[in-house]
């Protein structure tokens, strides 16, 4: 996908929890397949595909795939299983199938029946991908309007801000204003001061840490669509460089349409 793409998905993404009775087709699992095993060859987070989650939750309904999130307990690991989370999701989006990123409202229990987690590795969320209905129904409504009575701009995420923010930083904060996050809490708090750009969370070995991995990708597709490429360092500070390396996943299969 194209960062012209990936922005596209960012509009289309929305949380699906109810989704049709036929699963995914084999050839969109083996493209999904693919992914992770390409972000778990980038990521200190690891990721692992199921076939059939279909009862981990009784909020969903239908029958889905789900991508379990793991990790070490670590804040860097969290904060990567956000940002590769979300390529995933954001290329599941673009071609039309519904997921949901899930950090409580599962059988916990149910998960580790499906899958074997070293007990070195944390349950961190699941990732949950199918084919959505083609309406939102009661409940989804009912969650989504529940979730955002208020959905907080990226100004009032700021601590600190000394001057006018460049176009493309601005641009790429509005984005995160659209980055998914636990109860759309937004916890990433935001810091531009003399020319440096930098962020945070509180509680960072938590699944905030997950949340600002999130923003991070939503962040960086923003200032890239703007001509300005960069990456986060080790202490969360943006720093603009020259011809970075991009997300990119090789696919047999270049397309999850059934």
């Amino acid at each position: 996908m194209t960062n012209e793409e990936y922005i596209k998905a960012i509009d289309i993404r929305c949380s699906r929890r109810s989704y049709k009775s036929k699963g995914l087709s084999d050839d969109v699992k083996n493209v999904i397949k693919e992914m992770v095993e390409a972000v778990n060859q980038l990521s200190d987070a690891e990721f692992i595909f199921v076939d059939d989650a279909s009862k981990v939750s009784k909020l969903f309904t239908g029958k889905y795939s789900m991508i379990v999130v793991t990790g070490p307990d670590s804040q860097k690991a969290r904060e990567d299983a956000g940002y590769y989370g979300e390529s995933i999701v954001l290329q599941c989006a673009y071609h039309g199938l519904g997921t949901c990123w899930v950090g409580s409202t599962y059988n916990e229990n149910k998960v580790y029946e499906l899958v074997d987690i070293p007990r070195n590795m944390r349950l961190y969320c699941i990732i949950t991908v199918g084919n959505p209905k083609p309406h939102f129904t009661t409940v989804e409504r009912t969650l989504y309007n529940t979730t955002h009575k208020k959905n907080k701009s990226y100004q009032d995420m700021f601590e600190a801000c000394d001057e006018k923010l460049p176009e493309a930083y601005a641009y790429a904060l509005s984005l995160v204003e659209k980055a998914p996050s636990d109860v759309n809490r937004r916890p990433v708090k935001f810091r531009y001061e003399n020319g440096e750009f930098s962020a945070r969370v509180d509680e960072p070995y938590s699944d905030k840490s997950i949340d600002f991995g999130i923003a991070k990708l939503h962040f960086i597709l923003g200032t890239r669509a703007k001509g300005v490429y960069g990456r986060w360092s080790y202490s969360n500070v943006f720093e603009e460089q020259e011809n970075p390396k991009i997300i990119k996943f090789e696919k047999k299969n270049n397309s999850l349409e059934d």
